[in-house]
């Protein structure tokens, strides 16, 4: 081979490497390291993506209720075995049908393009109450989830879905917990 054309190719080898390199960096930026869900930069702007073109899209907050409490009682490697759990629950729910992460701390998010193909709220509730073997102990665990409906919006943007949503998620959180609220 002559020498031109390989020296011609390694710096186009070298840049496809740093190129790829970098991908995969930006990707690693965009997923939780505890949870591999989204984080809230990720999944801002692929939820602003799928909510532009499904306009009827289910936006949802969910908020572990009294996650202090574990820390403080069963240590952080209980309240990541909690958070964990959680994410797995929650994407489990979402499907294929839209994307979850973790915005930080103990709260999560969710788009869902089709509501119709998840399974009931209910199901996600029961799902994200269930409590969770570890260490030997059964920990509880329970969320406030508060939903918004896109197609009840005046507007239809991200930014007032989860404004929506984070009003009724408070407002489950003020009437007890372990409920939806629209």
């Amino acid at each position: 081979m002559d020498t031109h054309v390989i020296a011609a190719a390694l710096p186009t080898l070298g840049w496809a490497v740093h190129g790829g390199l970098l991908l995969r960096r930006l990707a690693t930026a965009r997923r939780d390291p505890l949870t591999g869900l989204h984080t809230r930069a990720g999944w801002t702007t692929r939820a602003e993506y799928l909510l532009a073109k499904h306009p009827g899209a289910l936006v949802l907050l969910v908020d572990l209720d009294d996650f202090k409490a574990t820390n403080d009682t069963h240590g952080h490697a209980a309240g990541d075995a909690v958070l964990t759990a959680t994410a797995r629950r929650l994407n489990t729910w979402v499907g294929r049908y839209g994307i979850a992460a973790r915005l930080g701390g103990d709260e999560f998010a969710a788009i869902i393009t089709d509501p119709g193909r998840t399974p009931s709220l209910d199901a996600l509730q029961l799902a994200l109450n269930g409590p969770l073997e570890h260490d030997g102990r059964t920990l509880p665990v329970s969320a406030s989830v508060g939903r918004c409906y896109c197609s009840h919006l005046p507007v239809r943007t991200l930014t007032d879905a989860l404004a929506s949503a984070d009003a009724a998620m408070y407002a489950v959180k003020g009437h007890g917990r372990r409920n939806t609220r629209p």
